[in-house]
């Protein structure tokens, strides 16, 4: 079914044209981020299916490897000099994080939490304004969770990417998966990004509330038990996993990583979920663990940080493509998107 629904969702792009890469004069929409215990409202933009993770998390038994070759652009990718994957700090490098497009169990109105389920057609049109957002920001490495939604928001963006680079599964389960996979041409590697799924980016597994409906749900238990379950840091939900345990494990694969990789000055994006970004956004942010309750993050809405001398700086949103001051958030960022321009003038 998931392999179907992105299929489907491939044929929308061509039905709407949305496969046309000369079209780069979108416009951007305004997002928000609240910080509601705070009373703060934060302007912002650019925010396989696999194994499942159980609370005890002995289910997840796949784990997924950046050991991968890297294939960014050393020419184009504003942060990089060089090819070489020695571990390189930089200067600066970008980190866009989005949220998966609405799904058909949000469409439901259902718990969804680890069960796999596909994006619904305004899920698929979300995903592609996403991509629209982040055009002209540089991507050398992708992270998706194990889950298709995450994953199908992922490739979607990026057909709307104006250096057309083309996102490429890393399949490192098995040696005869990274075999079977493994790409010839040197010239078609620098023209490829590698996507790196991991469970450990999954949504926070709901245990026995999956597949329920959230209304019947409250009806059921009370309305008071059930934002508890949804809404309290440290108290899962029965057989589920607290935002707690989801951060552990979501942070836990964030240091261990991705962060290096934007040490070493690659340009990283990561689809996943409400959950799993809440936590890695409560480390960025340094959020106690009422702010982060109290967080809520727009489906399909990027998110830009920059990660500069070791320090995260979050930033705004992009109103105009054609606002010159919008792509001089740093030096790097304009110098790239000039680069492009050139390219594709």
């Amino acid at each position: 079914m998931a392999a179907t629904a992105f299929h489907q969702a491939i044929g929308t792009l061509q039905s709407h044209g949305h496969l046309n890469y000369s079209a780069f004069h979108q416009e951007f929409g305004n997002a928000s981020m609240n910080l509601i215990s705070k009373g703060i409202k934060v302007d912002f933009g650019l925010l396989r299916r696999g194994s499942y993770c159980s609370r005890e998390r002995n289910l997840c038994a796949i784990k997924a490897s950046t050991s991968q070759t890297s294939v960014f652009d050393p020419v184009l990718s504003p942060s990089n000099n060089t090819t070489n994957d020695s571990p390189k700090k930089s200067n600066e490098a970008a980190l866009i994080l989005i949220r998966h497009g609405e799904s058909l169990w949000n469409e439901k109105n259902l718990f969804t939490g680890c069960v796999d389920v596909p994006l619904t057609k305004k899920g698929v049109e979300e995903a592609i304004e996403a991509g629209r957002r982040i055009a002209n920001i540089p991507v050398d490495m992708i992270y998706t969770s194990a889950l298709i939604r995450a994953q199908m928001t992922a490739m979607l963006a990026m057909t709307q990417h104006r250096r057309k680079k083309v996102p490429i599964i890393m399949h490192n389960e098995s040696e005869q998966a990274k075999a079977w996979s493994k790409i010839f041409s040197e010239e078609t590697k620098r023209q490829c990004i590698p996507v790196v799924t991991a469970w450990q980016l999954n949504e926070r597994m709901y245990g026995e509330l999956q597949g329920l409906n959230k209304q019947e749900t409250a009806d059921r238990y009370g309305k008071e038990q059930v934002h508890e379950w949804r809404r309290s840091y440290d108290i899962p939900p029965p057989n589920g996993e607290s935002l707690e345990m989801c951060a552990q494990r979501a942070v836990a694969y964030f240091k261990e990583h991705i962060e290096p990789q934007l040490l070493s000055g690659k340009n990283v994006m990561i689809a996943a979920h409400g959950n799993s970004l809440r936590s890695i956004i409560m480390y960025l942010d340094k959020l106690t663990s009422q702010e982060v309750i109290s967080l809520e993050l727009s489906t399909g809405i990027p998110m830009l940080y920059i990660l500069k001398e070791g320090k995260f700086m979050r930033r705004g949103s992009p109103v105009r493509p054609t606002e010159a001051g919008v792509y001089a958030y740093t030096k790097s960022l304009a110098v790239y998107r000039q680069k492009l321009d050139e390219m594709f003038q």
